[in-house]
């Protein structure tokens, strides 16, 4: 089966199902990943300790898959169960919309409470664009790393490099904080996220910049992408605010303490319809991969 049947088979899967409500494969890694934490990061671990975790979490888990994915007459549903797994465009859309109606409805306290479930800003204190901006960064942000950094390693390396991905992405979320428990232990999961992550940001931001405001966008992406922290989220942010006519980023409250950070796009501050807007770019990128990958395979079978 070529690759555009299976991307299409994934997304579909994904679109009908959602996130597996019991038994979700990662709720098990989670599990290993903190039982080897607790091994290995101790008061003296190195750097090397984290990688050593970090291998043992995911290398053997990949080549299970590679495995599975190569076994005749089954090994196409495995790479679709894979992707599907992998994928979270429709988790983006449930945790993100609820945010824009309760928004709408007037209901603060209710929106606070559902943008806490999706960021790690302190929400409490946060007025409506204040929500509406945390949201709409996440959905941008999200949108690169949970749905399109899946697609393109699934489109690179199959089943065994979305679950590389989706396992190292997973290990960098638990793992990459710049605190004293992480610095040294949590260093390489952050970093192979990084590069994991570099180029299917970049593409991202191109997305979003074609199915968008375009000009501006790209202009946003040279101009602010640089001045951000991180080098993936800032392309990838800036773009997508530029594509919404919006402003995002100025910083927010971490952990007990104030971090700033820069003006991200152009336009209006966001509010809760920009919410839907910036789902909706999310979705418009996803048929625009889908569409090229069909053309491609069309050409290849022509």
């Amino acid at each position: 089966m070529g690759l555009a049947p299976l991307l299409l088979a994934g997304v579909l899967l994904d679109h009908l199902l959602g996130e597996p409500k019991r038994w979700h494969p990662l709720v098990g890694f989670g599990r290993l990943a903190k039982r080897l934490e607790q091994w290995l990061n101790r008061p003296a671990a190195s750097r090397w300790h984290g990688v050593l975790a970090w291998l043992l979490a995911v290398v053997p888990l990949t080549l299970l898959t590679a495995a599975l994915a190569a076994l005749p007459w089954i090994g196409w549903l495995v790479a679709v169960l894979a992707l599907y797994l992998a994928v979270g465009l429709r988790s983006l859309s449930e945790h993100a919309l609820p945010i824009a109606q309760a928004l709408a409805a007037g209901d603060l306290p209710l929106a606070r409470e559902r943008v806490g479930y999706i960021v790690s800003r302190d929400t409490s204190a946060l007025d409506a664009e204040g929500v509406a901006r945390a949201a709409t960064e996440s959905v941008l942000e999200n949108g690169s790393d949970a749905v399109f950094a899946a697609l393109f390693w699934f489109a690179l390396l199959g089943a065994p490099g979305v679950v590389l991905y989706r396992l190292a992405n997973t290990l960098d979320a638990m793992w990459g904080y710049r605190n004293q428990r992480y610095r040294q232990f949590g260093w390489a999961a952050a970093r192979l996220d990084d590069v994991l992550n570099y180029l299917p940001a970049r593409l991202v931001a191109l997305t979003y910049a074609l199915c968008g405001c375009t000009r501006q966008a790209l202009a946003c992406w040279r101009r602010q992408a640089p001045h951000w922290d991180s080098p993936n989220a800032g392309p990838v942010m800036a773009a997508g605010a530029g594509a919404l006519n919006l402003q995002l980023g100025g910083g927010g409250c971490y952990h007990g303490q104030w971090q700033g950070k820069p003006m991200l796009g152009a336009g209006g501050p966001p509010m809760a319809a920009d919410i839907g807007r910036a789902v909706w770019l999310v979705r418009q990128g996803v048929a625009l991969w889908l569409l090229l990958a069909l053309i491609v395979w069309g050409l290849t079978y022509a």
